[in-house]
Parts: structure tokens; sequence; C-alpha cells
């Protein structure tokens, strides 16, 4: 059976290895365990900040998501940035991503939020057909990114 929870500081070790295969895939990232591991601290330890759910069977975190907290002018409320959805390879197909991020969904709006944005690689097409089916929509926004 599995279960949805927070994030602890207990987990960040095999929160890295998930965010390796993660960064792995992805353009942008490039994997570095060291800052993965700084950055889940910083969210965990501040949930202001955001939350990190993780998909759990038995003791094993086979799943994770981060919510990210801020404010839109556009809503006057409280919205959230969805990033590092990455499940566990072998649990890939089963359900699990479906069920995490319903699970992220639900949490955001227990959190007073009134809508979740997300990114993902363009020739992920895998991956925007899976947000779609759970009622993300593509939008004209484009990102652009300032390394400083």
């Amino acid at each position: 059976m599995s279960t949805i929870t927070i994030a602890t500081c207990d987990d960040i070790p095999r929160l890295t290895e998930l965010l390796t295969i993660l960064f792995s895939q992805e353009a942008d990232f490039t994997p570095d365990p060291s800052r993965q591991a700084e950055g889940l601290r910083r969210i965990i330890e501040n949930p202001a900040v955001g939350h990190i759910l993780v998909l759990r069977d038995s003791a094993t975190i086979t799943g994770m998501v981060n919510l990210l907290y801020t404010v839109s002018t556009a809503l006057g409320e409280q919205v959230a940035i969805l990033e590092d959805m990455v499940v566990d390879p072998a649990q890939r197909g089963s359900g699990s991503g479906s069920a995490l991020l319903n699970g992220a969904i639900a949490f955001a709006k227990q959190q007073g939020c009134r809508r979740i944005t997300l990114l993902t690689d363009r020739v992920n097409s895998g991956a925007i057909k899976f947000y779609e089916r759970h009622g993300f929509r593509l939008s004209e926004m484009v990102p652009l990114r300032l390394s400083l």
C-alpha cells in the first residue's frame, strides 16, 4: 500500500538519488548530489517556502514532488510551482505517478493554492501528455532563465 507523506531531513539521501535520475534525463540540469541535498534541506526546513511530498511503498520512497509557494499578483492569492516530479523507474506505469500528482494537487489545494504551474522539457511528449491527462494545459507563456 502506497502512502504520500511530507518529506523529512531523514529522507534526503533517497530524494537525492531520485533527483539524480531526474536530472540525468533533463536537458537543463546536471546532477550534483551535494547541491541537491542542500536544496532539499532548505525546503524541508522551511514550510513557508514549500513542501516535498514523497510516495512511500512501505518504508521505501518510490517517488517525490516539490511544491514551492509564491503569491500571484494576477490572482491575489497563493500559488504553487510544481518541480522535481520523479518516480522510480521500476514503479513507472503502475499508477504511482498519477497517485503522487493527484496527492500533490490535493495538498496544494489544502495549502490554499489557487494555481499550480510546472515546467517540463519541450521534447518530453510523454510528460506533457501525462500532465494534460491530469488537467494541466500548455501556457502561452515562455520560460526564460538568467543564471546568477
